[in-house]
């Protein structure tokens, strides 16, 4: 059941915080991985390419846990955990927008025939410390 995020994960997401997402290998150990996050109401927006760990992983099992630590206080964290969906719908787009954000420039890091998908997390349960 998806709950709203709380505000003071918000801040979190909104900045260029780098979150670390986590996703479940098939043999069931996680695996985690620095990623660009946006939010979009109280979704998680992210980008992969198709092919990529991450995204093998969320075509097989959504669940995901994604944490967002503030970097001036690493006290200061929100853990989310949810389901993610998969969509090439606005990849391209997204992607654009995130680099904006972390780096201020165009995204160049896409080869010829890469393939981009929007990871929407819907948040089920979220925690933190030290931000309410």
């Amino acid at each position: 059941m998806a709950v709203p995020l709380p505000d003071y994960a918000k801040p979190l997401l909104d900045g260029r915080t780098v979150v670390t997402l986590a996703t479940l290998n098939e043999d069931g150990s996680p695996h985690a991985s620095p990623v660009w996050a946006a939010r979009d109401g109280d979704d998680v927006l992210l980008s992969t390419l198709v092919g990529r760990q991450k995204e093998r992983n969320l075509r097989r099992d959504p669940r995901v846990s994604i944490v967002a630590v503030n970097p001036e206080n690493p006290y200061e964290y929100a853990e989310i955990r949810g389901t993610a969906a998969l969509s090439p719908d606005g990849a391209r787009e997204l992607v654009e927008q995130l680099s904006q954000k972390y780096t201020g420039g165009a995204y160049t890091n896409d080869g010829p025939g890469d393939e981009r998908v929007t990871v929407r997390v819907t948040p089920e349960h979220v925690t933190g410390m030290g931000m309410r």
